[in-house]
């Protein structure tokens, strides 16, 4: 019977099924984080180098009824000066910012899914019982956790230097070209945090749609009632739900803070002149550039670090309690 009992947690440990709101140890969290961000940078930064250099784009790259244009405009926003180059030099390409990247994922992932539930469990022992009461208890879980997400959103404009820096790699290489980290940091001071206040503007709904989609789904699929745990396969499909709401929520507001983000440093150019210039060029469908692309490989990086969180913050929770 010991034998048993010794197998089954084996067993459990190994599954790791995750708990409604990433529950768990402050160091499990931690870790499982960090995990998490190191395994979406390895697989996924060409992927973001892409979307950021079509929302970059500020000149019509679908031409309908033109495949071959459509199909050269392409090559040519993705691939830069690499465009006319071999198969292997237009790969190297996609590669650019991976240490400032590998920075900011890794600090943003283990602030963002360590810290939310952090967060999240302070409301909820103070306002707890109040927002269920007032809201009933799926919906009361449901916008605690969407709130906590969105404040944690607000707070990660401290990371903003990393990500312009990261941004500027991508999609303005030559802006950095020549140029130390510290020499960077030195003389443009403040200047790394243009953008901020849409930066905020855009993590504030975007995080709130991202962890009130993923407890919304957990809560539709019963994780959470009698002690019921999430498996690998419901962690995916919730991480979807809020994945696909964030990215969609963000869409409008991710566009110009790309853009703002890649002028160059000395430029004068204002996040609302940016706007006026988008809706009177593009049209207000330039919001929405890169949308679709965004949401086929982008989505798949942020659900996948989302559902890598989850379990892996549950897989140290058990270890560390053994």
């Amino acid at each position: 019977m010991s034998t048993k009992r010794t197998n089954d947690k084996e067993s459990q440990t190994l599954v790791a099924t995750s708990a409604l709101n990433m529950s768990g140890a402050s160091n499990a969290r931690l870790l499982g984080a960090a995990v998490a961000g190191a395994s979406e940078l390895s697989l996924f930064h060409p992927v973001d180098t892409v979307a950021k250099r079509l929302m970059s784009t500020e000149t019509k790259v679908v031409i309908v009824n033109s495949p071959a244009s459509t199909a050269l405009n392409l090559n040519q926003a993705i691939f830069k000066d690499a465009c006319n180059k071999n198969f292997f030099s237009k790969a190297g390409s996609l590669f650019p910012g991976i240490g400032f990247g590998a920075v900011y994922k890794i600090l943003q992932r283990v602030y963002k899914f360590g810290g939310q539930p952090v967060l999240k469990d302070k409301l909820t022992a103070s306002y707890g019982a109040e927002v269920e009461h007032k809201f009933g208890r799926d919906n009361g879980r449901t916008l605690l956790s969407a709130t906590a997400g969105s404040m944690i959103g607000i707070g990660e404009v401290f990371l903003l230097p990393l990500d312009a820096l990261k941004v500027k790699a991508q999609t303005a290489p030559e802006q950095l070209k020549g140029r130390g980290v510290l020499d960077i940091f030195v003389k443009e001071g403040f200047g790394l945090y243009r953008g901020a206040g849409w930066t905020v503007a855009r993590n504030a709904p975007g995080s709130f749609a991202l962890f009130g989609g993923n407890t919304a789904a957990k809560t539709f699929m019963g994780v959470g009632e009698d002690g019921a745990r999430a498996t690998w396969t419901q962690d995916a499909i919730a991480s979807s739900a809020g994945a696909v709401s964030s990215i969609t929520v963000a869409q409008p507001l991710d566009v110009i803070k790309t853009r703002i983000q890649n002028r160059p440093f000395d430029s004068p150019e204002s996040g609302m002149s940016i706007v006026k210039n988008l809706i009177k060029n593009e049209g207000a469908g330039g919001f929405f550039k890169g949308l679709t692309p965004k949401l086929l490989v982008v989505g798949p990086k942020l659900i996948f670090s989302f559902t890598v969180a989850q379990h892996t913050i549950a897989y140290f929770t058990t270890r560390f309690s053994q």
